[in-house]
């Protein structure tokens, strides 16, 4: 048995699903929703990140302020993620939109799982918000086929350490699944088989390179 172990942005899922329907979606609420939740755990590391940065005693205004920012500019934060997910499950459940899944997604999950290798994900968004994409999506609940996630809490998409965190969790041989040519790396380096994922193409790289789940055989 193999672990296969997905990124999902560009992926799994279309980038533009990420930062045309979530991102505005997460931008439009962030301040309603830190104002209710003005004592929640993750305005508080907020508040701690800027007083670190900028040495500042951050207001709620600050707050709001930096997690405007780093929406806009796709900071990997995982205060900001907590929220993020908190306020997509509130998208997902009452429809106002499902997760993206490429058309190649399902018919090459179902095909590994029935040659018996478990399925994982590791993305920089938080695991309550992966679990969500894959349970409201558009080719149904994938969650069922999911074994294991990963976030930024066993440690940040392009360092090695990471990997070899998942690896010491799973203790399984990994195939990890990519279009991000940096995350490959790292992973190579911990001992990982990458495939580096083209969407649109394929390019040179030095990883193994598909343009579908299709074109892959274990």
């Amino acid at each position: 048995m193999k672990t296969l172990l997905f990124d999902i942005e560009g992926t799994t899922t279309d980038i533009a699903f990420v930062h045309k329907v979530l991102f505005p979606y997460s931008l439009e609420r962030i301040e309603a929703y830190a104002r209710e939740n003005s004592n929640h755990a993750a305005i508080n590391q907020v508040r701690e990140v800027l007083l670190l940065e900028r040495n500042i005693q951050a207001s709620l205004t600050d707050v709001i302020d930096a997690l405007k920012l780093w929406i806009r500019t796709d900071r990997k934060q995982s205060a900001l993620k907590t929220l993020q997910g908190e306020i997509w499950q509130k998208g997902y459940e009452s429809g106002a939109f499902k997760g993206h899944v490429y058309s190649d997604v399902l018919p090459a999950w179902l095909n590994w799982k029935k040659q018996g290798h478990q399925l994982a994900i590791y993305s920089s968004g938080s695991v309550p918000a992966q679990k969500m994409l894959f349970r409201y999506s558009t080719a149904g609940d994938l969650t069922v086929h999911l074994s294991n996630y990963f976030d930024t809490k066993v440690g940040g998409k392009r360092e090695a350490k990471s990997y070899q965190n998942i690896k010491e969790t799973l203790n399984t041989e990994i195939i990890f699944f990519s279009d991000i040519k940096e995350e490959l790396d790292a992973a190579r380096l911990a001992g990982l088989e990458t495939v580096q994922v083209f969407r649109d193409g394929i390019q040179l790289t030095s990883h193994q390179a598909i343009n579908s789940f299709a074109d892959f055989k274990l």
